[in-house]
């Protein structure tokens, strides 16, 4: 091991650890079989957009067989604006964030009560007061709880928002850290938009919601080891939110997996490295699966064998991408395996940007 590495994890020793007490997560009701999401896309867009039809094959390749969403297929055929959406995203995303929370709580023996600070991230929708608020009283959070609303991190939600919440618990040792993410990226489907991106966002976005338990202290399932985030310069446009009258409106350029299977290698190296760290050490890397050709770009770009990735390739089978909470999704699933000594959760986001969190199991 040289110096720097040495030195990397020397300075990583003396600081107090935050541990991962638990995962949990939760999905909204209705389920959108592929097949039929794909057939409401040929109704509405096949006759006013010239280029669906080549387009439409990602129903079939994206490796999503069904996804969930707040709200029944049917619904997204009408029309919607601000309004509409926003009324929809609020009752949607308070529901789950109290499913999920409740289910993170449950799983690492706490109380509501007991909780002192709750970070939310979610991208996909706008409430003032946030979400966390809102849920105060159905949740029993003591009045004097910190809150943390957290907006524009997009799918790197996750793993970001799990470094805020490490870093926010090894700050005030043996206090609990909820984690709580929501997206409700169903909402952002446009009938209005004859473009390329909303046709692919049609047949890649689920809704969903993630919750964790942090503290700074002993035991639970994981300790974090040390996280990072990389944002490259002038890359705004491939991927974020575009704002008119009737909501959001995705950017999602088709740039993302040949820029992640280029990049996203290097920016990891450097991440791990600051926490003494190499790619070789990492017994699993749990991945946000943004889509089938991106997962495929990651193991390259991580060095790992084709089809490496495999708990990633279930949670885009079963629930599509779900942004920010998807690679806890994985998490969660690679926890139910057995989590391995070492691991790196890892995603990408608007910026363009990739986080990374270090995890080493807790014997």
């Amino acid at each position: 091991m040289d110096a720097s590495v040495e030195d990397a994890a020397r300075r990583l020793a003396l600081q107090p650890s935050a541990h991962l007490m638990s995962v949990a997560t939760a999905v909204p009701p209705h389920i959108l079989k592929q097949d039929e999401a794909a057939a409401l896309a040929h109704e509405i867009f096949a006759s006013r957009y010239g280029d669906f039809v080549r387009l439409s094959r990602v129903f079939e390749t994206s490796g999503i067989r069904q996804r969930h969403a707040v709200r029944p297929l049917e619904w997204y055929a009408t029309s919607l604006g601000w309004p509409e959406r926003t009324a929809v995203y609020l009752e949607g995303a308070e529901s789950l964030f109290v499913d999920s929370a409740t289910r993170a709580l449950a799983g690492a023996g706490c109380s509501a009560q007991a909780v002192d600070t709750v970070v939310t991230v979610s991208s996909t929708g706008i409430a003032t007061p946030s979400l966390d608020a809102r849920v105060m009283g159905r949740m029993g959070f003591r009045p004097d709880v910190s809150r943390v609303p957290v907006f524009g991190l997009g799918c790197a939600g996750g793993v970001t928002g799990l470094s805020i919440a490490a870093r926010l618990a090894t700050a005030r040792p043996g206090t609990n850290v909820l984690l709580v993410v929501v997206e409700l990226c169903t909402l952002a489907f446009r009938m209005d938009e004859l473009t390329k991106a909303n046709v692919v966002a049609s047949a890649l976005f689920g809704d969903g919601a993630a919750a964790c338990i942090l503290r700074a202290g002993e035991g639970g399932l994981a300790r974090i080891d040390g996280a990072g985030e990389y944002t490259w310069p002038d890359t705004l446009d491939i991927m974020g939110w575009n704002v008119d009258p009737q909501g959001f409106g995705v950017v999602f350029a088709q740039a993302i997996p040949p820029f992640a299977k280029e990049n996203v290698g290097p920016a990891i190296t450097a991440i791990l490295a600051r926490s003494g760290r190499r790619l070789s050490d990492i017994d699993r890397f749990v991945c946000h699966p943004g889509g089938r050709k991106v997962i495929m770009a990651l193991e390259s770009a991580l060095r790992l064998d084709a089809g490496s990735l495999d708990h990633e390739r279930d949670v885009l089978d079963s629930h599509g991408n779900m942004s920010a909470p998807t690679v806890l999704f994985v998490l969660e699933r690679v926890i139910a395996s057995g989590l391995p000594e070492l691991s790196a959760v890892n995603a990408m986001g608007p910026g363009f940007s990739t986080s990374c969190v270090v995890l080493t199991r807790v014997p």
